[in-house]
């Protein structure tokens, strides 16, 4: 019983998680109890589950930034890193277009209260960056020296485009002009090399 009971508990909090990215992204200022009538459960469920605006928003922040850190691990281990990186770009440019609303609704939380558990889930992503790039450098399939600032910095944009218009033929675009000049000046592979597996980012 005690594992049926853990497996609904599961469930529902899933469920909750994933109604709340969606009305989240389309308005941060969605009353918690839309959240809980669209997931199905009743109130005391899910403040069993949140027990405040806070702590779903930043629930819901550190499951989205889990998911496109956990995607850099997936891809390296099916593609060739250039492939990988290149995709994985992609999938954070997706991201930044289609959850649009979610900043406003981490900015209103963290300006609630001060959040830490905000910085420890954004960290999983430059920690996957870091094991892309990583990876490439040692395939010499990107130029020497670039750190995961210079990364973020170079596809800062993503964060800009209107997610209300034709975005995605643009961020594609956008990401081709990165990936482009990360590959200018890359030594190719060395004579002998072999690509060593990489733990994944936690």
């Amino acid at each position: 019983m005690d594992t049926r009971l853990r497996s609904d508990a599961l469930e529902n909090r899933g469920r909750i998680l994933k109604v709340a990215v969606a009305e989240l992204t389309h308005s941060p200022d969605v009353a918690l109890s839309a959240i809980a009538k669209k997931a199905g459960v009743g109130q005391a469920t899910f403040y069993r589950n949140f027990p405040s605006r806070e702590a779903l928003v930043i629930e819901v922040y550190r499951h989205e930034m889990e998911q496109v850190a956990n995607l850099a691990g997936e891809l390296l281990r099916t593609r060739p890193p250039e492939q990988a990186l290149r995709q994985w770009m992609d999938g954070l440019a997706q991201y930044a277009a289609t959850k649009a609303g979610l900043p406003d609704a981490i900015g209103k939380a963290a300006s609630a209260r001060a959040c830490a558990g905000t910085s420890s889930g954004y960290a999983s992503v430059p920690a996957a960056a870091q094991l892309l790039l990583d990876a490439n450098h040692q395939a010499g399939t990107i130029r020497p020296g670039v750190t995961v600032e210079d990364f973020f910095l170079a596809i800062a944009g993503i964060w800009q485009i209107d997610p209300r218009g034709d975005w995605q033929p643009r961020l594609g675009r956008l990401m081709d002009l990165v990936m482009d000049g990360l590959r200018v000046g890359a030594p190719g592979p060395l004579p002998g090399a072999e690509i060593q597996s990489r733990p994944e980012p936690r």
